[in-house]
C-alpha cells in the first residue's frame, strides 16, 4: 500500500492495531491542518521509497478515540509500528530523514 493522501476517519481500532503484523505507519492528523499539509511533501517520498509499508492516515480530533489511545497531542504525528507495537514517533516532521528514521526501525 503507497503513500495515502487523505485523511478518513477511524476504520480500525486500537485492538485491531495491536493485533497487525509486520510493519504499519499510521498517521494522526486532519485534512485542513496547516502543520500536516506542509509535512505530506516528506511523507510521501518517505512513503513511495517504501510502498509494501501500510500507510493509514486518520483523521484525529474533538470526539475520535484512536489518537488519544496513542497520546496524540500534535498534527501530524506518525505513529511507526511493527507487529503491532509502537516501534518510533515522529510529531510534525520537517524532512525526509526524520520519516525514513522511522521506517528503518520498522523493518
Amino acid at each position: 500500500m503507497p503513500y495515502t493522501s487523505q485523511y478518513t476517519p477511524e476504520t480500525l481500532s486500537r485492538d485491531e492495531l495491536d493485533q497487525t503484523s509486520g510493519p504499519m505507519v499510521i498517521e494522526f492528523g486532519t485534512n485542513w491542518c496547516g502543520f500536516c499539509k506542509g509535512a505530506q511533501a516528506a511523507i510521501k517520498v518517505a512513503m513511495d521509497n517504501h510502498p509494501d509499508i501500510p500507510h493509514v492516515k486518520v483523521e484525529d480530533g474533538k470526539g475520535r478515540r484512536l489518537g488519544r489511545t496513542f497520546g496524540v497531542k500534535l498534527w501530524p504525528s506518525l505513529i511507526f509500528l511493527k507487529d503491532g507495537e509502537e516501534m518510533a514517533r515522529v510529531v510534525r516532521p520537517d524532512n525526509r530523514e526524520d520519516i525514513e528514521d522511522g521506517l528503518t526501525k520498522i523493518l
